[in-house]
């Protein structure tokens, strides 16, 4: 593939770099070399694979998320296949297995200089892992099936600390970023088996979990209950080839606007507790005889391999938070950047003690990655700032 800056070649991860975004997420495989070889797209990211891609990832400066999947190949809500290797393993050996194996990738990585900043265990673990030890839902949902599951996750987790030179953060990831209910069915049950997670990770997808007020609701519903930061770990939305999805446009420009309402309600979460938001393929292009279920229309390049604005957009979400001032008739400017999607503008008339802080009525427009609102120039001094509602 050739990723491009403008009409020139250049590393995909540059491009990234360049314009803010600051983590990659990276999948993790179990799978052999002879699986990899056999079927490369659906098989090659094991460890020999994804050590050189983290490495490249730390060298480009950026952290590094890493999603283990425990299967050969591909795990979702409806795939979560025990590695070829583990299928004759008793439960217990399993448990053993999942920490051996956590903590050996992770010491793999730390010794190449690649250690990951955040971890994640499994990936969208709706229905479980490592099928049917670890399988939940349906006529899986007992209390014996938890109690399995919560056992290969904490097995998991123990492997990545004692192998880990710093803490990760350790992340559990569910698909149900627009489902409430579902989410709080997961959790309560894992949460009532002590598995020692730190983030709350879900994927939204629009176009199949419903509007942006749903997630809302999810998020900030998470947030209280767990007392978590909870993280977008999965999003995308198409360029071309598409209806419009809740009324956003399936265009380069509609893929910033739905990343600009995504942010607002993800930075909405009291407490600050909205930790960011990872896209997923954002590095697809056309794959002549592959299947990527449209996800080569939702990345951050165009057919080609031009980079489009959706990835200034995220990065965009990395810039400090400053509020800026100018004079502009007919009255002062004020001005902050897409990181401070969520927050509030506020003023006062004294810094003296006991402020009261006092929401700006002034209208908020977005425009390039930027917010901005234009108050009058009158009266006595007047102090602004934001605030994290």
């Amino acid at each position: 593939m050739v990723y491009r800056e403008g009409s020139t070649p250049r590393d995909a991860l540059a491009i990234l770099t360049n314009r803010g975004i600051n983590c990659v997420r990276l999948r993790l495989f179990t799978s052999s070399a002879a699986q990899a070889a056999a079927d490369p797209y659906n098989y090659i990211n094991n460890l020999d694979y994804t050590l050189p891609l983290a490495v490249r990832v730390k060298n480009a400066g950026l952290r590094l998320l890493l999603d283990f999947h425990y299967s050969d190949t591909w795990a979702d809500p409806g795939h979560q296949r025990v590695p070829a290797a583990w299928t004759n393993l008793t439960f217990a050996q399993l448990v053993g297995q999942v920490r051996a194996y956590s903590s050996n990738v992770i010491a793999t990585l730390a010794a190449a200089g690649a250690a990951p900043d955040y971890v994640q265990i499994g990936n969208e673990i709706t229905q479980g892992l490592l099928w049917p030890h670890g399988r939940v839902g349906g006529t899986y949902d007992t209390s014996n099936q938890w109690s399995q599951l919560a056992q290969l996750l904490n097995a998991a987790i123990q492997g990545v600390r004692e192998a880990a030179p710093a803490t990760p953060r350790i992340l559990i990831h569910i698909d149900r970023g627009g489902d409430w209910a579902g989410t709080q069915w997961f959790f309560d049950r894992l949460n009532a088996r002590g598995v020692a997670y730190d983030w709350i990770g879900l994927s939204y997808y629009p176009f199949w979990h419903g509007p942006l007020e749903n997630l809302r609701t999810t998020l900030t519903n998470a947030a209280a209950r767990y007392g978590k930061p909870v993280v977008v770990l999965e999003t995308a939305f198409p360029f071309t080839a598409s209806t419009n999805i809740h009324g956003i446009p399936a265009t380069t420009n509609g893929q910033v606007q739905f990343l600009v309402a995504l942010a607002e309600t993800v930075k909405s979460v009291p407490g600050g507790r909205g930790q960011g938001i990872f896209w997923w393929g954002a590095e697809y292009q056309q794959l002549w005889g592959y299947n990527l279920a449209g996800f080569d229309q939702r990345s951050f390049f165009a057919p080609g391999g031009a980079v489009l604005p959706v990835a200034a957009a995220l990065g965009r979400l990395t810039a400090p938070t400053t509020l800026s001032a100018s004079l502009a008739a007919p009255g002062l400017r004020l001005e902050w950047p897409l990181s401070g999607a969520g927050m509030s503008l506020v003023g006062t008339t004294s810094l003296g003690p006991n402020v009261l802080w006092q929401p700006v009525p002034a209208p908020v427009t977005q425009t390039n990655l930027d917010y901005q609102a234009t108050v009058p120039v009158e009266g006595d001094r007047r102090f602004f700032k934001l605030r994290s509602d």
